[in-house]
C-alpha cells in the first residue's frame, strides 16, 4: 500500500504531569478536505503544533509521505511541504501586501538571499505573488501596508502566504476567525478551488463552515481522538453533541 501523504502515529504531549497530546493517530491522504473539531482546550492547536514542529512529541511519530520527520524543526517541515497560518497572524505589517507574499514566493523559488535586487529581476516572482493575491481578491490592496488593512483581510494575506510556499498539506487555524461574513466565503471558495495535490485541514469552529468544507471530522477531547469519520456521522455521533452540549452549559 502508498503511504498516506500524512500519518500520525501516538502522538503523545505531557507538560509534567499534563497530558495535552494522548496517543493521538491520524491520517491524512493526497487531496483530502478534513477537520478538526472539538471544545475549548481539547489540544486542537497543540495538536498541530506538534505536526508542525513548533512542539516536540514526549512519544510518537509523524511520518510524511512515509518518511520519519518526528525530529526535523518547523523550518525543515516548511520546505518539504508542511505549511500552516495561525489563530493570531504573523506578517510583517510594516511592509506591502504585495512584499509579504513576495518574501514567501521567493523563499521558496530560492531567490529570498537576492530580494534588494531591482524588482524587475525576478519578474517571475513577482508575478507568481500577484496571481495569489488576484486568486483571494487582495490585488487592490497589493500596495497598502498590511498594517491599513481590516483583520479580516490580513488574514486573506497570511493564506496567500501559505500558498506561496506551494504546500502538500496546507494547515488553516480558524481561519475564518476574524473575517467579516461578507467575505469568509472568499476563503471557502478559494479552498474548493485548491489542486487536488494539496490535502487541507482547518481548525474550525464555525459548524457552518466545517460542514461545507469538509469531507472527514475527527474529533478531539481533553487531548485525544473522540471520535471521527463523514461529517454526517459525526453529527449523528450522540457522544459528541454530549461534548458540545455540556460545553454551552459550562461556558
Amino acid at each position: 500500500m502508498t503511504a498516506p501523504l500524512l500519518e500520525v502515529r501516538g502522538l503523545t504531549k505531557s507538560f509534567g504531569a499534563l497530558d495535552v497530546a494522548r496517543g493521538i493517530d491520524f491520517r491524512l491522504g493526497t487531496g483530502d478536505r478534513h477537520a478538526l473539531i472539538g471544545p475549548n482546550g481539547a489540544g486542537k492547536t497543540t495538536f498541530v503544533n506538534l505536526i508542525t514542529g513548533v512542539l516536540r512529541p514526549s512519544a510518537g511519530q509523524v511520518l510524511l509521505q512515509g518518511e520519519d520527520v518526528t525530529a526535523l524543526d518547523q523550518a525543515a517541515r516548511t520546505r518539504r511541504g508542511i505549511v500552516r497560518t495561525f489563530q493570531i497572524n504573523q506578517l510583517f505589517a510594516g511592509l506591502t501586501v504585495l512584499e509579504n507574499v513576495y518574501m514567501a514566493v521567493a523563499e521558496r523559488r530560492g531567490a529570498a538571499n537576492d530580494l534588494w535586487r531591482p524588482a524587475g529581476a525576478h519578474r517571475e516572482v513577482t508575478g507568481e505573488a500577484l496571481d495569489l493575491l488576484e486568486k483571494l481578491r487582495l490585488q487592490d490592496d497589493a500596495l497598502k501596508p498590511v498594517h491599513e488593512l481590516p483583520y479580516g483581510r490580513q488574514r486573506l494575506v497570511e493564506i496567500a502566504i501559505a500558498l506561496g510556499s506551494r504546500p502538500k498539506i496546507l494547515l488553516l487555524d480558524e481561519p475564518a476567525a476574524g473575517v467579516p461574513s461578507a467575505e469568509s466565503h472568499i476563503i471557502l471558495d478559494m479552498i474548493e478551488d485548491l489542486s487536488d495535490e494539496i490535502a487541507v485541514l482547518i481548525i474550525e469552529h464555525d459548524m457552518d463552515v466545517v460542514f461545507r468544507f469538509a469531507r472527514q471530522i475527527t474529533v478531539l477531547v481533553s487531548g485525544a481522538v473522540l471520535t471521527g469519520g463523514a461529517p454526517e456521522d459525526v453529527a449523528a455521533d450522540p457522544r459528541v453533541r454530549d461534548v458540545y452540549l455540556g460545553e454551552a452549559r459550562h461556558g
